[in-house]
């Protein structure tokens, strides 16, 4: 009898990671948070006038659209994230499957290329969309741009592992979706933080949402990619990781 060897790490992690994908490509709800709602919010906000929201003198699309990639961002490596996880912890998945020759950081690093691979999905489509209604961003951030996802990527997704490693499900279902609602209201992602009344607008600057809404900006725009943002998000990152490695837990 013949035992046969476990496949090479990177084909084991690639495995995890396409099934990362798959599970949010396919479900409906993931679907809808991460892909429907940012389309439809960025349609509604070019073709529709807001009060309050100050475009400075630029094409309304041109403004909206990075809000809406900042956004695409949270709702993949944060929300759905942290819902997902914390499902899986609940029934015992990630202890199972920490014991195999994945092991911890193979499933890790599954998820973290998982939640790249639909954020991948989510700017090709909501690129398409935001460039037939006009869009022109400054191709001289697109780099810049794609190093802040993945600054804002890092943050939101240890921020999901901590929250799913800290509260129940049923809990962690809840808080997020909330937490999803603020930031969108009131996180700097689609309004500026300057913008925000009172207290907020200090408050968002220096929020994870807040700094990547503004770099985005920034880089797309051309206006240039705040220094404190990239402070901010590297900060946060940091901090979280520490956070959720503690914290976390496969049961």
């Amino acid at each position: 009898m013949t035992i046969s060897s476990p496949a090479p790490a990177h084909r084991r992690v690639a495995a995890q990671a396409a099934f990362e994908t798959r599970a949010i490509l396919r479900n409906g709800e993931q679907l809808l948070v991460t892909i429907v709602m940012p389309v439809l919010l960025l349609v509604g906000l070019v073709r529709t006038s807001v009060v309050g929201l100050d475009t400075g003198g630029v094409d309304r699309v041109d403004f909206v659209t990075p809000g809406i990639l900042a956004l695409a961002c949270v709702t993949t490596s944060f929300t759905s994230q942290a819902i997902a996880t914390a499902f899986d912890r609940r029934n015992g998945v990630l202890r199972l499957l920490s014991t195999t020759p994945l092991g911890r950081g193979g499933l890790l690093a599954g998820k973290v290329l998982g939640v790249l691979a639909v954020q991948g999905v989510q700017v090709a489509v909501i690129g398409v969309v935001a460039l037939a209604l006009g869009w022109q961003p400054e191709l001289s951030g697109v780099v810049p741009a794609i190093g802040l996802g993945l600054a804002g990527t890092a943050a939101f997704t240890a921020l999901a592992l901590l929250l799913a490693g800290t509260l129940r499900a049923e809990g962690v279902l809840a808080v997020a979706n909330l937490v999803l609602v603020l930031l969108v209201v009131g996180g700097g992602l689609i309004v500026p933080p300057a913008e925000l009344p009172g207290p907020l607008a200090p408050l968002a600057t220096f929020l994870p949402s807040g700094a990547l809404g503004e770099g985005l900006r920034g880089a797309l725009l051309g206006t240039g990619v705040p220094p404190l943002s990239v402070v901010v998000l590297l900060a946060w990152a940091a901090a979280l990781g520490v956070g959720a490695r503690r914290l976390f837990r496969w049961h």
